[in-house]
Parts: structure tokens; C-alpha cells; sequence
């Protein structure tokens, strides 16, 4: 990464050549993930977003900085390529996952991208349970770009009849939407219980190119907030989506555009599920473990009257400025040690629903961070999800 604070940087591979360092991905419009060394160093392979999925790459290291050559794709396909185990000859083992598969690991041909699976760990359980249709949806933004986004649809779709519909607010915020598989944003799961879900590569994911990637950076209520409305506003005009039950959830930037959404959706969401969200920006300044994220994010100090930028930050983009536009039912989860985004952002969002007579409810895990990483709280979070969805669409 060139640019210090910055921790969403273009991530590129850099070696040296006799006393020369070389920069192999500077002209590739992407950001590296994990990666690996073959046994003869003349390649390395690496992990990286793309369209809305991950996938594995190789590129060339050369006896010579005037010979570089962009990286090469070597898989292709609806799914996440994780993480890289080993190579034999032309044949490297991966791990690799989908919205309806946890991981496995596979063996991924070098020459031509094919893939084999090796271990069937969960065959049994998907052979008793019908999984989802995931598809690709592509959505015009309000400035005139084209947006990923994946739909995942219940069992035994049928177009013919009407589904809530479920926004998802993908965190990080530089986190992208791909082929993932959560054990708690289980998208397969919501599906299953009777939901269309519509997972967007807003502004500010990696995959679509550095500048994509980039955009979210001191514009947290800007573009990305309308990429969120436009996507709902697109899957709104298919028969089998019930508009009178929308709903949005998501967690950390997710859960801070739950509140901002709350502010601006002008009554097109019926319910609302935010987790570790921020909520005010300038007792999140004032409180988290991170500040090097908050200052380059947000532009600076929530007191430097002269920075147009950052004050922007702390009051247009601020949801506690937007409160007095609340009106739609919300759940509020918060771990009582998340440091990154401290107790306190519930807290204050909650009482906030509760004093306006907001239909509202507080889910508090004392000894959860950022994170829900207890099992027996995994289930909690689980069964209070889908009754507060069951309640309120």
C-alpha cells in the first residue's frame, strides 16, 4: 500500500530485481489479496476480487523491470476463490465457496482454469435441503453507472407470487459483495426463509476497479447511499416483489447506512436490522480504537471548522443530524466490547427510536465485539433476527 492511514489502499505486489524494486501489479486496475510463490520464483499467485466475485491469479515475476506483464485470470465462475493451499506441478489446491456452499477445498487446473472438487464435507446436509437461485442484476445508478448486484431467491421461486424483499448493506466499507458464505449473513438462509434478497456492489468496493473502490472515501452519505436506493428501486419494479415489505439490514458501515437510510428512504422500507452501526460521527471520533480510519475516511477532526471536508463528514453524513426523519421500526445490535465501534452508538440509536415512540428494540451482547463470536450467542442473534423481520414485514 502507497498511502499511510489508508487502509483500504490498492494492495500490489512489489519485488526486487537486482536492487530494484518492481511494482507487478501497478498498472492492473485491481487490489491483491493473498498470495503465493511457485517453487521455480517465477510466478506468483494471488487472490483477488472481480465482478463481484474472487478469483485466482497468476503473474509473472521478470528477470527485468522492463519486462512486466499485467496479471492473468485463471478461474472463472460464480464464486470466491479463498485462500491458496498449495501447488503440484500445474495443479493447485484452493479453498473456494458460494452464497449456497460453505468451503471446500478444490484442485484448480493452471493451464486452462478448470476446477475439481476434493473434499465433500457438507454433501450431506445440502443433499436434504433445497438451495437458492443466486443471479446477477445489473442496475443503472443515478450517475449513470452500471451496478453488481446479486439477487438470492427462496426455494421454490415462483414469479407469480409476491416476497418481502430484503436490502443488504455490505460493511468495511471497502468489503465486497461477492460469492461469500457468512454462518450469520447467511443470504441462503433468508432465503430460505421466504425472502428475495438484493446484495449491491455499491460505491466503494473493490472488484470494479481502484476508482470504484475509491469513490466511498469521504462521501459516506453520497453516491453509495443513492446506489443503495437505486437498487431497491430497480428490484421494486419486478410483480413478485411486495413493496409494501421491504426491509434493509446490515452491520458496521452496513449498520451505519441503516441509520442514514432511516433519515433519507422517504417511506420506502417497512423495517429496519442494524448492527454495530455508527450512528453519531463525533462521539464515534471521540471513542473508537481506530482512529487512523476515522481521519482519513471522514477528512480530519470533527473540530477543524476550516476543513470543509471533514465537516461535511460530521453533519451531512452524520445520521444523528437525520433523526428527526425516523418513522420505520428498528432493531438495534450492539456488542459491549466493540471497541472499533463503541457501545455507545447503539446505545444513543436506541434510546433515540425509543423517545420518538419508534417501534424499537435493543439486542446487547455484553462480551461481543465488533463481531458475534460466541455460538450460543450466534443462535440468539438468529432466532431474534427472524422474529424481528416476522413482526415488523
Amino acid at each position: 500500500m502507497k498511502r499511510d492511514g489508508y487502509e483500504s489502499d490498492k494492495n500490489d505486489i512489489v519485488v526486487k530485481i537486482e536492487n530494484e524494486k518492481v511494482n507487478l501489479t501497478a498498472n492492473w486496475d485491481g487490489t491483491v489479496r493473498s498470495f503465493k510463490w511457485n517453487k521455480k520464483g517465477n510466478k506468483i499467485y494471488f487472490v483477488a476480487p472481480v465482478l463481484g466475485t474472487v478469483q485466482l491469479f497468476e503473474v509473472k515475476v521478470p528477470t527485468s523491470s522492463k519486462k512486466i506483464e499485467n496479471p492473468k485470470q485463471i478461474t472463472i465462475g460464480q464464486f470466491d476463490v479463498g485462500s491458496i493451499v498449495g501447488q503440484y506441478k500445474n495443479t493447485m489446491v484452493i479453498s473456494r465457496r458460494d452464497m449456497n456452499h460453505a468451503t471446500e477445498l478444490y484442485t484448480v487446473n493452471l493451464k486452462d482454469g478448470s476446477m475439481v472438487q476434493l473434499t465433500h464435507a457438507n454433501d450431506a446436509v445440502y443433499n436434504k435441503i433445497k438451495l437458492s437461485k443466486v443471479v446477477k442484476r445489473m442496475v443503472k445508478t443515478t450517475d449513470g453507472k452500471e451496478l453488481l448486484a446479486w439477487v438470492i431467491y427462496p426455494p421454490n421461486f415462483d414469479a407469480t407470487k409476491k416476497y418481502p424483499t430484503l436490502l443488504y448493506c455490505q460493511g468495511g466499507p471497502q468489503a465486497e459483495v461477492s460469492q461469500f458464505y457468512s454462518y450469520r449473513w447467511n443470504f441462503q438462509l433468508m432465503a430460505a426463509n421466504g425472502y428475495v434478497v438484493i446484495a449491491p456492489n455499491r460505491r466503494g468496493l473493490p472488484g470494479f476497479g481502484v476508482k470504484w473502490n475509491e469513490q466511498i472515501s469521504k462521501d459516506y452519505g453520497g453516491q453509495n447511499m443513492q446506489d443503495y436506493l437505486s437498487t431497491i428501486d430497480d428490484i421494486s419494479k419486478e410483480p413478485y416483489v411486495d413493496t409494501t415489505r421491504l426491509g434493509a439490514i446490515g452491520a458496521s458501515y452496513g449498520g451505519y447506512s441503516i441509520y442514514y437510510l432511516a433519515g433519507i428512504h422517504e417511506g420506502r422500507f417497512k423495517t429496519f436490522i442494524s448492527h454495530d452501526g455508527i450512528f453519531d460521527w463525533r462521539s464515534m471520533y471521540g471513542t473508537t480504537e481506530e482512529l487512523f480510519f476515522v481521519n482519513w475516511d471522514l477528512g480530519g477532526a470533527y473540530w477543524d471548522k476550516n476543513n470543509a471536508v471533514a465537516q461535511k463528514s460530521y453533519h451531512d453524513f452524520n445520521p444523528a443530524e437525520k433523526v428527526q426523519n425516523w418513522d420505520t421500526p428498528i432493531m438495534i445490535i450492539q456488542g459491549g466490547i466493540d471497541y472499533r465501534v463503541p457501545v455507545g452508538q447503539g446505545l444513543a440509536a436506541f434510546q433515540t427510536a425509543q423517545l420518538q415512540g419508534i417501534k424499537s428494540k435493543l439486542l446487547y451482547f455484553p462480551k461481543e465485539n465488533h463481531w458475534v463470536l460466541n455460538n450460543e450467542n450466534s443462535l440468539i442473534w438468529e432466532r431474534e433476527f427472524y422474529k424481528w423481520l416476522k413482526e415488523t414485514l
